[in-house]
C-alpha cells in the first residue's frame, strides 16, 4: 500500500456475458464445452486485468464462486490467475468464504493459504476470506496457519449486503452479533500482531454501513479491514475513509464491477466503449487510487 500509495483493491469477479466479445470468441474457438469456454475466458480476462492494474494497486481479490461454477477447468484457471497476480507483485486475497471445524478447517487453510511461499498451497493465495458462524473455534486453524506461513485471513464481521442485518444485527446479551464476532477477531489479531501495528487476522466490514464501519475501526485496532461495497454497490470514498487509519493504512477497499467492467459505466461508455475496454479499466483504476490515498 505504501509503495502504490493507495488503499485500492481490485476484485476479480468475471461474468461471461459481460466479457469483451473478443475474449469470449477466442475462448470458444479453443473448446466446445461451455464450462471450459467460460474458464478459458475468465483466465484471459482476469490476467489482462491484472496486467493493467498491477502498477497501480497493491492487491486483487479473485472471487472463487465464478471459477467454481466452471468446474475443474475453472479451478485450474483460478490457480493460474492467482499465480499470475503474485508473479506481478500483487497481494492476492482469495474470496472463498471458507469456514469449518477441526481438521476440515485445517484442510481449507492448507489449500488456500500460501503466504510467503507461493508454492506452499495449491491455490497459493496470500489471504482468504473466512466465515465465522460455526463458532470461534473455526477461526483458530486458519489463524495459526496464517501466522506460520506469513499469510492472512479476513473474517466476515459486518458484510455489505442489505440482508446483513437479518443475522448480524441480532442482539446477543447486550450487543449485536457482529460485535461479538469483532471481539473474537480483535483478540486473534492482537495475538498475531508481533512487532507491527496489525495482526494477520482481519475483518470484512462493508462500506455500505458507514456508522458501523466507524464503530468497528475503533473496536478492531489490531485488525486490518477488507472493505467491500465501494463503487457499484453504492459506497463512496467518504464512506470508507473512517475505516482507514491516520496514514491511510489499515484497510483495503474493494471495487469489482466498477473497475473490471468500467467501460459499461455511463460516464465512461461514450469515451471508451467496448473496443477500448482496457483503457477504461486503466482510467477507472487511476480514479479509485486517487480517491483512496496512502500518505507514505
Amino acid at each position: 500500500m505504501r509503495a502504490k500509495r493507495t488503499a485500492a483493491l481490485v476484485g476479480l469477479d468475471p461474468r461471461f456475458d459481460q466479457l469483451p466479445a473478443e475474449i469470449r470468441r477466442r475462448a470458444a474457438e479453443r473448446t466446445s464445452r461451455s464450462s471450459d469456454v467460460w474458464a478459458r475466458a475468465y483466465e484471459e480476462f482476469c490476467c489482462r486485468i491484472i496486467d493493467i492494474v498491477a502498477p497501480l494497486v497493491p492487491a486483487v481479490k479473485p472471487q472463487a464462486a465464478f471459477f467454481e461454477e466452471c468446474g475443474p477447468a475453472g479451478m485450474t484457471a483460478l490457480g493460474r490467475v492467482i499465480r499470475h497476480a503474485r508473479d506481478r507483485g500483487l497481494i492476492v486475497i482469495a474470496d472463498a468464504k471458507r469456514g469449518d471445524i477441526g481438521s476440515t478447517a485445517v484442510g481449507y487453510a492448507r489449500a488456500w493459504l500460501a503466504g510467503d511461499d507461493t508454492d506452499a498451497a495449491p491455490w497459493g493465495a496470500d489471504a482468504l476470506t473466512v466465515n465465522p458462524y460455526l463458532g470461534a473455534d473455526t477461526l483458530r486453524p486458519f489463524a495459526d496457519l496464517a501466522r506460520e506461513r506469513g499469510a492472512g485471513i479476513y473474517v466476515l464481521v459486518r458484510t455489505s449486503n442489505p440482508g446483513a442485518r437479518d443475522y448480524q444485527d441480532r442482539r446477543t446479551a447486550d450487543e449485536p452479533l457482529y460485535r461479538a464476532v469483532a471481539r473474537t477477531v480483535e483478540a486473534l489479531a492482537a495475538e498475531t500482531r508481533g512487532e507491527g501495528r496489525y495482526g494477520c487476522v482481519g475483518a470484512v466490514v462493508g462500506a455500505t454501513w458507514p456508522a458501523e464501519l466507524t464503530e468497528l475501526r475503533q473496536a478492531l485496532p489490531s485488525a486490518p479491514l477488507l472493505i467491500p461495497g465501494y463503487g457499484s454497490q453504492g459506497g463512496a470514498a467518504a464512506d470508507v475513509l473512517p475505516g482507514l487509519d491516520a496514514d491511510g493504512l489499515g484497510a483495503l477497499v474493494n471495487s469489482s464491477r466498477g473497475i473490471i467492467f468500467a467501460w459499461e459505466r455511463p460516464e465512461l461508455r461514450d469515451q471508451f466503449g467496448p473496443d477500448r475496454w482496457e483503457d477504461a479499466v486503466l482510467a477507472a483504476t487511476h480514479e479509485m487510487a486517487r480517491e483512496l490515498p496512502v500518505s507514505g
